[in-house]
């Protein structure tokens, strides 16, 4: 920490010309948007942190695009390992936005949303650093349906990077849960084979018009992770602007589906990750949903499913109390990080 510096003290000029330099490079960087970015812009926004080896890819992605996006925002949750060399070698005019105070997923997409709205994006793209576009034509497909069909947000299929048939999530078609891209097609011969209508993967390719901000807002920073996505889901259901997903458009992520349970011989699911920060978040931020209007319906049965999955399936008296004590905490809106507990 530097001493004060006495009234009569003139302040030496080195520090002052470095400062000066520091001051001068984001003007340079930005400096293509002092008339705004040019109509029906696009841009994308990734969060990452400490993952810089899958982010080369999710940024390899969209420099390919058959449609370019306008500009790129990274928002870093890590910059003690910076992704900034990483975002400066995509080719693509691009903001890094280092937070040293760690967002999660929810801050973050925040975050770099309204950095995307503050350039004048009309567009905006979302995707986590450990997926990536599934082809070159995945975001001309998205715009090109959104626009057809005037959705307020449109998301691809969310399909696994080591099986693009199987579905990354299992997703809902009716009442029943598919795990694979084929039966998720061939669900509803008669149906729209074009647009799932009212689901939506959002932080996984999800563009969305820069009007959907100003009716549904941004994700809830409080959420950090885990259950910000359905949130945020849930505030546009209740808002009644249209969306879905594209069925013909993919995204390509880890597998995630193994968090998700199946009990009754599979016609209900229990979402129970095994790592225990990512449970507490879960069940912490699930207790908070079901509180909230257009969602207790739904957190009517929360309960007697999640019994019958512990006490049942699992047999397991001990987690079912757990899980009681997490999402209690979750409808006090007691949203004490993790670590801090």
């Amino acid at each position: 920490m530097s001493e004060p510096r006495r009234a009569n003290q003139r302040p030496e000029r080195e520090p002052r010309r470095a400062s000066r330099q520091n001051e001068r490079e984001p003007l340079r960087a930005n400096r293509q948007n002092e008339r705004g970015l040019p109509p029906d812009s696009v841009v994308a926004v990734i969060v990452t942190r400490h993952r810089t080896d899958l982010l080369v890819d999710s940024l390899a992605a969209i420099a390919k695009q058959t449609h370019p996006v306008a500009h790129l925002v990274v928002v870093d949750n890590g910059p003690d390992q910076p992704a900034r060399e990483i975002v400066e070698a995509s080719g693509i005019p691009a903001t890094w936005l280092p937070s040293w105070h760690n967002l999660g997923g929810a801050g973050g997409f925040a975050l770099g949303i309204l950095q995307a709205l503050a350039m004048g994006a009309d567009w905006v793209w979302l995707g986590d650093d450990d997926g990536h576009a599934g082809s070159d034509t995945a975001l001309e497909s998205l715009l090109e349906i959104a626009e057809r069909r005037a959705l307020a947000a449109v998301s691809p299929v969310v399909a696994d990077k080591a099986d693009p048939d199987r579905l990354a999530f299992p997703l809902r078609r009716g009442l029943t849960w598919h795990r694979t891209r084929t039966a998720l097609l061939d669900a509803d011969g008669a149906g729209d084979d074009e647009l799932l209508p009212g689901i939506a993967s959002f932080f996984n390719g999800a563009l969305l018009r820069s009007s959907t901000f100003d009716v549904i807002g941004v994700p809830d920073l409080r959420l950090f992770v885990r259950g910000d996505e359905v949130e945020f889901h849930r505030r546009l259901v209740r808002s009644g602007l249209p969306f879905g997903t594209a069925l013909q458009a993919t995204y390509l992520h880890p597998q995630g589906g193994e968090e998700f349970k199946p009990m009754l011989g599979g016609r209900l699911h229990a979402q129970d990750p095994e790592d225990p920060t990512k449970r507490y978040y879960t069940y912490r931020n699930r207790g908070y949903l079901m509180s909230q209007p257009g969602m207790r319906r739904i957190g009517l049965l929360e309960v007697p499913r999640f019994a019958w999955y512990f006490l049942v399936t699992k047999k397991s008296p001990r987690e079912f109390l757990g899980w009681l004590r997490l999402l209690n905490k979750g409808r006090a809106e007691r949203f004490h990080r993790a670590d801090t507990l």
